[in-house]
């Protein structure tokens, strides 16, 4: 199967620059498009009392941030990347939508080896419910 385009998804730790700069790497080696991904919680779905803050404002200036992490890191992958996409809500069905929209062929994305992704891996929601082929990277 031929890879048109990639999508990278990062939860913009640390070692994000080590899942672009793969992704990258094969995307340039296959001529394919490549988009980035972050998916975060959506924290005004999960309170429901009373709060101080604006969560809305609190969640807007988060996805600006995001998207300028992202931007970054697109900007360091030594390959052209097509979107940097921001996005909340449930990782694995939000990345299904823009796999839709995209028309993705390949998701990449990272695992960290380590206790708690033994117990909590986001990862393992996304194998269970991609429509595509995955890429994982494990990072220690």
């Amino acid at each position: 199967m031929a890879y048109k385009h990639i999508l990278v998804a990062i939860d913009l730790s640390d070692d994000s620059h080590v899942i672009v700069g793969k992704a990258a790497e094969l995307a340039k080696a296959l001529d394919a498009k490549l988009s980035l991904i972050h998916i975060d919680v959506n924290y005004a779905e999960l309170y429901t009392g009373l709060i101080d803050i604006n969560l809305s404002d609190a969640q807007n200036r988060m996805a600006e941030e995001a998207q300028k992490q992202l931007q970054s890191l697109a900007d360091k992958a030594n390959y052209p990347v097509s979107h940097t996409l921001v996005g909340s809500g449930d990782l694995s069905e939000e990345i299904c939508h823009a796999i839709d929209d995209m028309d993705i062929q390949l998701v990449v994305c990272g695992h960290h080896q380590d206790f708690w992704s033994k117990i909590l891996s986001s990862a393992k929601q996304l194998i269970n419910r991609s429509p595509v082929d995955m890429l994982m990277i494990p990072l220690k």
